[in-house]
Parts: C-alpha cells; sequence; structure tokens
C-alpha cells in the first residue's frame, strides 16, 4: 500500500534517491537521443542508397558486332519519280527535233556514201522544201559520179525557239522547232569515179546553218514525226572543229 514515506528515512536517503532518479532520468535522455540520432542516420543510410540505385551512372554500353564492310559496286543513283517535274510540251518537242536533225545528218552521209541506198530514207527525216532540195542535190551528185568520203560532225546545236501553233497545217501553221548548227566538215572529201576530189580548197571547215524542224502530224503523232523542213546558211562565230 502506498503512502507517505516513513519519517525515519533521511537527508541522505532522500538524497540518493534523488541522484538515483536524475541519473536515470538523464539515461532514458541519452538512449532516446541515440535511437533518435540511429534512426536519423539509418534514413539517411536508406535514402543515400535509394538515391545510388535510381541516379547511379550510366550503364556502360555493350560492345556491339557489326559485319565487316563488303566491297561492292556502288549503287546507281536513284531518281524519285515523284518528285520529279515532268517534262513541258515545248521540252519534248524541242528533244524530239533535235534527235530527228541529227539523224537527217546520218541519213544524207549515207545516201552520198553508197549511191544504191534508195532516196525515199530521206522521206524518214525531211519534208517540204527540205526534202525536195535533198533530193534534187543527191539526184545531181549520183548523176555526176560523184561520192563522199568520211562523216560530217555537228559540233554545236542550240534550240532557239519553239512554237507549238498547229492551227493551219494545210497553210503550214505547224508546231515548228528552230534550231541553229554548226558542222564541221574537215574530215570530209566529195570524190569523182576516178577518185579525184570534187571539193574547192577554199571550202570552210565549219559553218552555221538554221533549221526549221516541223511536225505535220502533231495532232495523231506530238513525237515521232518530225522533219527538217526548211534550212538556210547563217553567220555566226565559227565553231571550233572537233
Amino acid at each position: 500500500m502506498l503512502g507517505r514515506r516513513p519519517r525515519h528515512w533521511s537527508a541522505g536517503r532522500r538524497f540518493e534517491l534523488n541522484t538515483r532518479h536524475g541519473d536515470e532520468r538523464r539515461f532514458l535522455i541519452m538512449t532516446r537521443t541515440r535511437l533518435a540520432g540511429s534512426v536519423a542516420t539509418a534514413a539517411l543510410i536508406v535514402a543515400a542508397v535509394t538515391s545510388c540505385a535510381s541516379d547511379g551512372p550510366a550503364p556502360v554500353p555493350s560492345p556491339t558486332t557489326s559485319a565487316a564492310p563488303t566491297l561492292t559496286s556502288p549503287a546507281p543513283p536513284t531518281t524519285s519519280t515523284a518528285t520529279a517535274t515532268p517534262p513541258t510540251d515545248s521540252e519534248i518537242a524541242a528533244n524530239a527535233a533535235s534527235a530527228v536533225l541529227r539523224e537527217f545528218y546520218d541519213v544524207r552521209s549515207q545516201l552520198r556514201q553508197d549511191s544504191s541506198r534508195s532516196l525515199t530514207l530521206l522521206e524518214d527525216v525531211a519534208i517540204s522544201t527540205e526534202l525536195t532540195a535533198q533530193r534534187n542535190l543527191f539526184e545531181r551528185e549520183r548523176e555526176q559520179g560523184l561520192r563522199q568520203i568520211g562523216e560530217t560532225k555537228i559540233v554545236e546545236l542550240e534550240v532557239t525557239s519553239v512554237n507549238l501553233d498547229n492551227s493551219d497545217p494545210s497553210a503550214g501553221k505547224v508546231p515548228t522547232v528552230q534550231i541553229e548548227l554548226c558542222f564541221d566538215v574537215s574530215g570530209v572529201d566529195v570524190v569523182d569515179q576516178d577518185g579525184k576530189s570534187a571539193i574547192s580548197p577554199d571550202r570552210p571547215d565549219t559553218g552555221w546553218i538554221q533549221f526549221q524542224v516541223a511536225n505535220y502530224e502533231w495532232d495523231t503523232n506530238p513525237e515521232d514525226a518530225w522533219r527538217v523542213a526548211s534550212s538556210q546558211d547563217i553567220e555566226r562565230t565559227p565553231c571550233a572543229t572537233s
């Protein structure tokens, strides 16, 4: 039963108890402080470990192996048809007329080198007044026994205008491409039956001619019906021999 302390407790006893109680309180305070410090330290350690786990250094990339390069021929460049601009009618006409003019010179060389070849070949490359003029020239040369040695070379070919007016073909209003061409005949000779040259020694090696290349079948054949319709000599700075 709890009650008042016995009177016989001395002051020394009270001092001892007080001292003991004070020591116990100090021990409890220190213990709590140490526990709090330990908890805080543990929390810091956990936080540090967590931080290291989430914010650690970037992983070292593993080495990759690549196949040894194979020496092959480079692929030809590809062109994108989706973005390419289609040629205009004028560009198509200019290209077709230029091609037939080159063929015109090839046919002329064949006919002058071999008199057995038919003059009807001219109809594939010439029309109108040019066809008539070329036919008359070859008939006259063949009567004289002349033949060509060597090839005429085209040094320069320049499209100077394109007119696609097809309003009146019967009157000659048909699509026409004008081309100026410089030729080189430095390697060409025309000889008679005895092999004697019929060329004047004053003949220049190069010269310029202006051609009108027309298409009389534009409505039905806009690409393949181009023919040389006329020609005339023009004065321009001489081109270099090829």
